[in-house]
Protein backbone atom coordinates (compact mmCIF):
# COMPACT_ATOMS: atom_id res chain seq x y z
CA UNK A 1 0.00 0.00 0.00
CA UNK A 2 1.28 3.14 -0.95
CA UNK A 3 -0.55 6.43 0.82
CA UNK A 4 0.20 9.97 -0.80
CA UNK A 5 -0.21 12.96 1.62
CA UNK A 6 -0.24 16.71 -0.32
CA UNK A 7 -1.14 20.29 1.55
CA UNK A 8 -1.71 22.97 -0.97
CA UNK A 9 -1.99 26.69 0.28
CA UNK A 10 -4.14 28.80 -1.78
CA UNK A 11 -5.06 32.65 -1.80
CA UNK A 12 -8.31 33.54 -3.00
CA UNK A 13 -7.79 37.65 -3.53
CA UNK A 14 -11.46 38.31 -4.65
CA UNK A 15 -13.08 36.83 -1.61
CA UNK A 16 -14.82 39.41 0.63
CA UNK A 17 -16.35 36.82 3.09
CA UNK A 18 -15.71 33.51 4.30
CA UNK A 19 -19.05 32.31 2.33
CA UNK A 20 -17.14 33.42 -0.83
CA UNK A 21 -14.51 31.20 0.50
CA UNK A 22 -16.68 28.10 1.09
CA UNK A 23 -18.31 28.51 -2.00
CA UNK A 24 -14.79 28.06 -3.51
CA UNK A 25 -13.72 24.88 -0.98
CA UNK A 26 -16.92 23.20 -1.48
CA UNK A 27 -16.14 23.40 -5.66
CA UNK A 28 -12.75 22.29 -5.62
CA UNK A 29 -13.41 19.52 -3.04
CA UNK A 30 -15.62 18.01 -4.45
CA UNK A 31 -14.19 18.08 -8.19
CA UNK A 32 -10.92 16.74 -6.90
CA UNK A 33 -13.03 14.03 -4.87
CA UNK A 34 -14.95 12.86 -7.82
CA UNK A 35 -12.18 13.39 -10.39
CA UNK A 36 -9.23 11.43 -8.70
CA UNK A 37 -10.87 9.41 -5.84
CA UNK A 38 -9.25 11.16 -3.08
CA UNK A 39 -9.98 12.46 0.31
CA UNK A 40 -9.92 16.61 0.62
CA UNK A 41 -10.57 18.41 4.02
CA UNK A 42 -9.87 22.28 4.63
CA UNK A 43 -6.93 21.93 6.99
CA UNK A 44 -6.36 25.18 8.39
CA UNK A 45 -6.91 28.99 8.09
CA UNK A 46 -10.75 28.17 8.60
CA UNK A 47 -11.34 31.92 9.80
CA UNK A 48 -9.56 33.86 6.64
CA UNK A 49 -11.74 34.36 4.26
CA UNK A 50 -8.76 35.05 1.38
CA UNK A 51 -6.63 31.77 2.01
CA UNK A 52 -7.37 27.92 1.77
CA UNK A 53 -4.98 25.40 3.15
CA UNK A 54 -6.18 22.04 1.75
CA UNK A 55 -5.12 18.74 2.71
CA UNK A 56 -5.78 15.84 -0.12
CA UNK A 57 -4.64 12.01 0.53
CA UNK A 58 -4.96 9.10 -1.99
CA UNK A 59 -3.98 5.90 -1.90
CA UNK A 60 -2.97 3.05 -4.42
CA UNK A 61 -1.14 0.20 -5.12
CA UNK A 62 2.19 1.77 -6.58
CA UNK A 63 4.07 5.12 -5.69
CA UNK A 64 4.51 6.22 -9.15
CA UNK A 65 0.61 6.18 -9.71
CA UNK A 66 0.01 7.74 -6.18
CA UNK A 67 2.92 10.67 -7.57
CA UNK A 68 0.65 10.50 -10.55
CA UNK A 69 -2.29 11.46 -9.11
CA UNK A 70 -0.84 14.11 -7.00
CA UNK A 71 0.82 15.79 -9.74
CA UNK A 72 -2.37 16.08 -11.81
CA UNK A 73 -4.17 17.22 -8.96
CA UNK A 74 -0.98 20.02 -8.15
CA UNK A 75 -1.28 21.19 -12.14
CA UNK A 76 -5.05 21.47 -11.35
CA UNK A 77 -4.44 23.51 -8.03
CA UNK A 78 -1.76 25.83 -10.19
CA UNK A 79 -4.22 26.71 -12.94
CA UNK A 80 -7.63 27.22 -11.15
CA UNK A 81 -9.53 30.80 -11.96
CA UNK A 82 -10.81 31.13 -8.69
CA UNK A 83 -7.50 30.70 -6.58
CA UNK A 84 -3.86 31.14 -6.56
CA UNK A 85 -1.46 28.67 -5.75
CA UNK A 86 0.95 29.35 -3.05
CA UNK A 87 2.80 26.47 -2.01
CA UNK A 88 2.53 23.12 -2.45
CA UNK A 89 4.28 19.71 -0.41
CA UNK A 90 3.81 16.11 -0.37
CA UNK A 91 4.58 13.07 0.93
CA UNK A 92 4.27 9.70 -0.78
CA UNK A 93 4.74 6.84 2.24
CA UNK A 94 4.79 3.28 1.88
CA UNK A 95 2.49 0.54 3.68
CA UNK A 96 3.45 -2.29 5.94
CA UNK A 97 5.68 -5.57 4.40
CA UNK A 98 4.97 -8.90 4.53
CA UNK A 99 1.21 -10.51 5.00
CA UNK A 100 -0.61 -7.45 6.78
CA UNK A 101 0.02 -5.83 3.10
CA UNK A 102 -1.49 -8.86 1.27
CA UNK A 103 -4.36 -8.63 3.41
CA UNK A 104 -3.11 -12.37 5.08
CA UNK A 105 -4.90 -11.77 8.35
CA UNK A 106 -4.85 -15.00 10.71
CA UNK A 107 -7.63 -15.13 12.89
CA UNK A 108 -5.23 -14.00 15.90
CA UNK A 109 -3.55 -11.39 13.95
CA UNK A 110 -7.05 -9.83 13.99
CA UNK A 111 -7.86 -10.32 17.61
CA UNK A 112 -4.34 -8.60 18.34
CA UNK A 113 -5.02 -5.77 16.06
CA UNK A 114 -8.57 -5.44 17.65
CA UNK A 115 -6.83 -5.25 21.25
CA UNK A 116 -4.15 -2.63 19.77
CA UNK A 117 -6.43 -0.46 18.49
CA UNK A 118 -8.38 -0.17 21.89
CA UNK A 119 -5.63 0.03 23.96
CA UNK A 120 -4.63 3.04 21.76
CA UNK A 121 -8.38 4.43 21.66
CA UNK A 122 -8.03 4.28 25.58
CA UNK A 123 -4.73 6.07 25.78
CA UNK A 124 -6.27 8.72 23.56
CA UNK A 125 -9.38 9.06 25.33
CA UNK A 126 -7.30 9.09 28.83
CA UNK A 127 -5.25 11.96 27.21
CA UNK A 128 -8.02 14.09 26.38
CA UNK A 129 -9.51 13.45 30.05
CA UNK A 130 -6.48 14.77 31.42
CA UNK A 131 -5.90 18.00 29.21
CA UNK A 132 -9.81 19.30 30.17
CA UNK A 133 -8.90 19.14 33.26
Amino acid sequence: MVVGVLQAELRIDWAKSLKDKRTVVRSLKDRLHRSHQVSVAEVGAQEVHNALLLGVAGAGSSGAQVASVLDTIERKLGSLGDAELVSCQREIMRGWPGALACGAFSEMDEAELGLEMLDRADSLTLGEDARDR
